[in-house]
């Protein structure tokens, strides 16, 4: 009598996060410079154009608003200086680079249109940790909140902004339980402006990133704003760039859903034609898209 032949089956691959087998697949999906064809260039845009800023428009620099010497922000005064709508940036960098400074130039655009900017300045992994860093975004929302006033703004026209790391970081701002933590109304700010950001953290512990931002599974799940958003009466608007990765749509996408799924107010655009860093631009140009959803965010 025949025996039945046992037939062999290929195991599936191993999966690190999602449909990603390998360190060098995620490291692709996030490495926002590969697709930029000459990334000098772009750094030295924002350089440049950031020292033309500081020179340029009244501003003060290095306030503080925290005890440790890198809690400082940079405020840009709208030009009548009274009661204006106050836009708040957190810059990007994957926790780990880049100071405010880089980033003065992107008061260009809303100072045009009557605002006063704050750049945000905060410590950077692995000197510190991702928790750390939220905290210290959240504290210098609260400064803002209570200061920023004698500088010409009007803290109850307050709107977040950040790009990349910084996208999270306004992200985990809307998290805030602000009554019970800093005395504030649950929903201080006016709007959120996050571009290209990073909502669900865990592929990069399996990136090239993870030696020095240092990720667990208690850090992932306490700073992924995509999952377990609250009820907020804060509208998101969340833009990428139609050249970047898709990892960044998916991302954007992923924190539109988590917001919605909440009852909260969101939308989302691809900006044509830019890569992670070009999608800033838009914020030196008072007449772009980023530009016009400030100004409709903040009113």
């Amino acid at each position: 009598m025949p025996t039945e032949r046992a037939v062999a089956v290929a195991p599936s691959p191993f999966k690190l996060y999602r449909d990603f087998e390998s360190q060098a697949q995620i490291d692709a999906a996030y490495d926002p410079l590969r697709p930029v064809a000459d990334p000098a260039a772009a750094r030295q845009h924002f350089v440049q154009r950031s020292a033309l800023a500081r020179a340029q428009l009244r501003c003060e620099l290095d306030v503080a608003f925290g005890a440790t010497l890198a809690e400082t922000l940079d405020i840009f005064h709208a030009p009548d200086g009274v009661a204006a709508p106050v836009f708040v940036f957190f810059h990007g960098g994957y926790w780990r680079a880049n100071t405010s400074k880089e980033f003065s130039c992107l008061a260009w655009g809303p100072q045009a249109l009557g605002f006063c900017t704050v750049v945000v300045n905060y410590a950077l992994c692995p000197q510190v940790s991702v928790d750390e860093i939220v905290r210290q975004c959240r504290a210098s929302l609260a400064w803002v909140f209570r200061h920023i006033e004698a500088y010409g703004g009007d803290p109850g026209r307050v709107v977040v902004g950040g790009h990349s790391a910084g996208g999270q970081l306004g992200a985990m701002c809307l998290q805030t339980p602000w009554a019970r933590d800093y005395g504030l109304p649950n929903d201080p700010l006016r709007g959120a402006l996050l571009i290209s950001g990073i909502y669900d953290i865990a592929p990069l512990r399996y990136s090239y990133l993870q030696p020095l931002i240092q990720l667990d599974e208690g850090v992932i799940t306490r700073n992924s704003p995509a999952y377990g958003a609250r009820s907020c009466a804060t509208p998101m608007h969340l833009v990428w760039g139609g050249r970047e990765q898709s990892e960044f749509e998916r991302q954007s996408l992923l924190m539109h859903a988590g917001w919605q799924a909440a009852g909260n107010v969101s939308e989302h655009a691809a900006l044509p034609g830019c890569d992670h860093f070009s999608v800033l631009h838009g914020l030196e140009d008072p007449q772009s898209d980023l530009c016009q959803r400030l100004v409709r965010l903040a009113a």
